[in-house]
């Protein structure tokens, strides 16, 4: 995703090519149609004025003029409020609720698990692992009932799930017949143009 074109917003996306949440990142400018210049980063060659505009030098970092926010969950928000339309987030307080609480349990049961997951500690991450199916099997229930998560329209939360049920096969994660439900929850995910919109060539070769 060199370019997303229609909306003019001079923005720019400073993401990893594999990261999960630089790709939620890509999903939810993608869902927007706003264009950004987005930057691959190197992680072992950051340029340097990454590290001017973000003091933890982490990836994504999202620069709008003059403001720069960078955190996936941050940014996400941001780009919902700011580009209300098509609206990621229920406007009534208390579904806006339940989807930030969806999001934390995501972020911290999901997410949290990748970079043990990505470690050298191979014992470690074969625990993890198994943690980590345990968990995508323990939601089958909440993808039966609506097409998206707990939802009819498509929005934050399941621009934070796509990444990682994406990235489930090469983390050595393989689904059992029973998962159905989230299968064809991903298939229905992976199919929006979106989706196929904000992957990078090397996220494009996780399923290659």
């Amino acid at each position: 995703m060199a370019l997303l074109a229609s909306r003019r917003s001079g923005m720019t996306l400073f993401s990893d090519s594999l990261c999960a949440h630089s790709h939620r990142a890509r999903i939810a400018l993608a869902e927007k149609d706003i264009s950004v210049d987005v930057v691959y980063v190197d992680q072992g060659n950051k340029p340097e004025d990454l590290a001017d505009l973000n003091p933890y030098n982490s990836v994504p970092t999202l620069v709008d003029r003059d403001l720069v926010l960078y955190d996936s969950r941050v940014i996400i928000e941001y780009l919902d409020e700011r580009f209300p339309h098509p609206p990621l987030m229920a406007v009534d307080p208390v579904s806006r609720a339940k989807s930030r609480l969806a999001l934390y349990h995501i972020e911290r049961d999901w997410y949290g698990l990748l970079p043990e997951l990505t470690g050298s500690d191979k014992k470690a991450a074969a625990a993890v692992r198994q943690i980590l199916r345990e968990s995508v099997l323990s939601t089958i229930e909440l993808f039966k009932a609506k097409p998206y998560f707990l939802s009819d329209e498509y929005s934050l939360v399941d621009c934070t799930i796509a990444p990682i049920l994406w990235r489930l096969p090469s983390l050595g994660i393989e689904l059992p017949p029973q998962a159905k439900p989230i299968q064809r929850y991903a298939d229905r995910a992976f199919a929006r143009p979106s989706f196929r919109e904000s992957l990078s060539e090397q996220e494009l070769e996780l399923h290659s």
